[in-house]
């Protein structure tokens, strides 16, 4: 969106950012708000759920633009950050399309003997591992040789043709569920002998995507009944159990929240019987499900549907928290997006090359935190269901990190989530749209300007992450904030003072693009110069210092519309 100066002010440091960029529309006047934080008021953890990110297709991972965007997602917090994919199990060459991967694990004789082939899932994992990021393993779909429905099996979809296209064979039922649950266990088993016990302890192991959506008479992720993916869960939980006693495993990661079927899933994994043991119940060591908004394209631009995302989230928190056993289970939310197709492309999802995407992220990951807060459950994750799409036109709209090796601003705010300490405290705007309103309404009258705040584990360094967000990208007015922080150390005469931005102007290669006449083909001065613009950027450049007086420090900025401000005050040198 717009971008007018930047300024930070204090009683210690005035810091003016002079950027070339729109300004706000005549006859707006700027919004007066007031963020206050106190580092003494100390109200639990603040859990990393960024560190989760996901694809369609499993083979961008090994391939040049996929393996530089998993270096900047391992970055972020090496070792801690996950990715799921779909089709690690599909047959196929390897070669990647839009909504399609293959690694053609399985096949089998004349005699119907199983061969196993891991060169290509070992490849991807071994794309993530190198880079510090660590499977959130989809044991899906089904190969062409264990389908019930074999053909067609490899679908040929495109941007603007019928969705129900993509659902072929590999969607349906094993034809022998023992064959599969060997599959499951020999797969597990190869990852135990080659990365390690105590390496494959440490990832997720879930069955299948969405299987809540399709039927047995109609094609969908899972084209059987709902016995039928119990019975699919089940003997995958066995294999993986089978090899490796101690691993995390998990589900459903149903559409939306599921609703009774969801219900019905965690019913039967709590107290139903077992198809593949025989015995009451199936592992669950996390909970998973999805959650996605609702853009729209109206009156010439985007308008983002916030609330249809919370409003999902809140309800499969309630279906959790209905289960007392699953009060203090690990939940992490298997996708949540502002939509749900991150392969399409048109006017309902122009937002996702600017600042409406990174502001949206800002704003709805911390509702997310106060949802569960809410309910009493246990967020661990929250998956970006976006990642990068290889050779593609540059900024062809698709949902993504990265566009051609480029960050995005979206990724700038996933590094800005990055920085900030375990231990939420109290932060409070005056100008917050409360959450039973966007749960309500979304933000589509007053624009939302929040704030969430950390504490690190040194309990020396604070972050203030300020978002100002609108539903609908058109121009409104800046917000000028003012920052209010109490509590800080009373011996501290000083802090030092980081401020990063994302917005029009910052940290922004879109834009940057823009201004150069959006090339076709980069030569390397632009594209080296839409690398460094595609960093997080500071507008404290000098890392200024910032006076403390008994506690207390102020800061004066501001914040244009769709802006995402990190403020950071370390005094560990004191």
């Amino acid at each position: 969106m717009f971008q007018h100066r930047c300024q930070v002010a204090s009683a210690a440091v005035l810091i003016s950012a002079f950027v070339i960029s729109p300004p706000t529309a005549l006859g707006q006047q700027s919004i007066a708000v007031q963020v206050d934080v106190d580092a003494d008021e100390k109200i639990g953890r603040l859990q990393p759920i960024w560190r989760f990110f996901g694809a369609d297709e499993p083979n961008y991972a090994t391939m040049k633009d996929g393996q530089q965007l998993l270096r900047d997602l391992g970055e972020l917090r090496p070792k801690q950050v996950y990715f799921r994919a779909h089709n690690l199990l599909t047959s196929g060459d390897g070669t990647p399309a839009l909504k399609w991967g293959s690694t053609d694990v399985y096949s089998e004789d004349q005699d119907g003997n199983p061969r196993y082939n891991w060169k290509t899932v070992d490849r991807i994992f071994d794309s993530y591992l190198e880079r510090g990021v660590r499977p959130y393993a989809q044991i899906g779909f089904m190969p062409k040789a264990l389908s019930t429905h074999p053909e067609p099996y490899r679908h040929h979809w495109r941007p603007g043709m019928p969705y129900h296209e993509v659902f072929t064979g590999w969607s349906y039922p094993p034809k022998d569920y023992e064959k599969w649950n060997e599959l499951v266990y020999q797969w597990v088993k190869h990852c135990v002998d080659r990365y390690g016990r105590e390496e494959v302890e440490t990832w997720y192991w879930q069955t299948w995507n969405e299987a809540n959506i399709g039927s047995a008479d109609r094609p969908g992720y899972f084209t059987g009944t709902v016995e039928e993916f119990h019975k699919l869960h089940d003997y995958a939980i066995a294999g993986v159990r089978r090899a490796l006693p101690t691993a995390r495993v998990g589900g459903p990661d149903s559409a939306g929240s599921g609703g009774r079927w969801t219900r019905d899933f965690l019913e039967h994994c709590l107290r139903g019987t077992n198809h593949a043991t025989g015995e009451s119940g199936t592992p669950l060591n996390f909970v998973s499900f999805h959650a996605k908004g609702a853009p729209r394209f109206i009156d010439g631009h985007i308008q983002m549907g916030i609330a249809n995302q919370l409003r999902t989230i809140d309800d499969g928190f309630k279906i959790v928290a209905a289960f007392p056993e699953l009060k203090s289970t690990p939940i992490v939310i298997g996708e949540s997006d502002p939509e749900g197709c991150a392969a399409c492309q048109g006017p309902m999802f122009s937002y996702r090359n600017g600042t409406v995407y990174s502001s949206y992220t800002a704003a709805s990951f911390a509702r997310k935190h106060d949802l569960a807060a809410r309910h009493g459950v246990n967020l661990e994750g929250a998956l970006s269901w976006s990642f990068t799409f290889e050779d593609q036109a540059y900024f062809a709209g698709f949902r993504q990190m990265s566009s051609n090796g480029l960050a995005l601003p979206v990724l700038n705010v996933m590094r800005m989530f990055s920085r900030m300490g375990e231990t939420r405290i109290k932060a409070s705007s005056d100008q917050a749209i409360p959450l039973d309103n966007i749960l309500r309404d979304g933000v589509r009258r007053s624009p939302d300007v929040g704030a969430i705040a950390s504490l690190d584990e040194t309990e020396k360094q604070l972050c203030v992450m300020i978002w100002h967000y609108h539903d609908d990208d058109v121009s409104g007015p800046d917000a000028d904030v003012t920052l209010t922080i109490t509590g800080l150390p009373a011996g501290a005469a000083e802090s030092k003072l980081d401020h990063f931005r994302v917005d029009h102007s910052h940290s922004n290669s879109y834009t940057r693009w823009l201004t150069m006449g959006s090339p076709v083909a980069p030569n390397r001065l632009e594209y080296q110069q839409l690398k460094e613009a595609s960093k997080l950027a500071s507008i404290n450049p000098q890392k200024t210092s910032i006076a403390v007086r008994q506690g207390k420090s102020e800061l004066r900025f501001t914040l244009p519309r769709q802006g995402v401000s990190l403020v950071v005050l370390d005094w560990s040198q004191e």
